[in-house]
C-alpha cells in the first residue's frame, strides 16, 4: 500500500506541474491579446479625435476639411508626445501619424507586447497595426 500512495503522490505532483505550466502560457497569451485590443482601442480614440480636427474650421484651430499637417498636439490623446509631434506613447504602445493629405492620414500602432518593441519609436516592430483615417471611417489594414 505504501508504494501505491507514493506513486499517487508523484502522479498528482506531475499533473499539478503540467497544469501550472499550461496556466502560465494561457495567461501570457491573454495578456498579449489584451495589449493588442488596447492598442486598437487607442487607435480608434485617436481616429475619433482626428476626425473632429478634420471637421473643425481652420479659424477654430481645426483642419478645415483637411488632415494635412495634423500632429498629436492637435488631438486629444492622453500619452507622451515626442518632439516631432507625430509620435506618441502610452503604456499600451507607441503611435505614429503619417503624412496626412486632404482626405486621409495613416496611423500606425506598435503594441508594447511586441518582442522588438522600443518605447517612442519601433521601426523594427514585427507586428505593427496600421490604419487609414478618413473623414467618416477608420480602416484597419492589418
Amino acid at each position: 500500500m505504501g508504494q501505491q500512495q507514493l506513486l499517487l503522490v508523484i502522479l498528482v505532483t506531475i499533473i499539478v506541474g503540467i497544469a501550472t505550466v499550461v496556466a502560465i502560457n494561457t495567461f501570457g497569451s491573454a495578456a498579449d491579446s489584451a495589449n493588442l485590443d488596447a492598442v486598437r482601442q487607442d487607435m480608434v480614440s485617436i481616429a475619433a479625435s482626428a476626425q473632429g480636427y478634420y471637421m473643425k474650421p481652420g479659424a477654430l484651430n481645426g483642419g478645415g476639411q483637411d488632415f494635412s499637417g495634423m500632429t498629436f498636439e492637435d488631438l486629444a490623446f492622453g500619452g507622451d508626445i515626442t518632439a516631432t509631434n507625430t509620435i506618441a506613447t502610452n503604456s499600451n504602445g507607441t503611435y505614429k501619424l503619417g503624412t496626412g493629405g486632404p482626405n486621409s492620414i495613416e496611423l500606425t500602432g506598435y503594441p508594447s507586447s511586441d518582442p522588438s518593441y522600443t518605447e517612442g519609436t519601433s521601426p523594427d516592430a514585427t507586428d505593427p497595426i496600421t490604419a487609414t483615417i478618413v473623414p467618416d471611417n477608420l480602416n484597419f489594414d492589418s
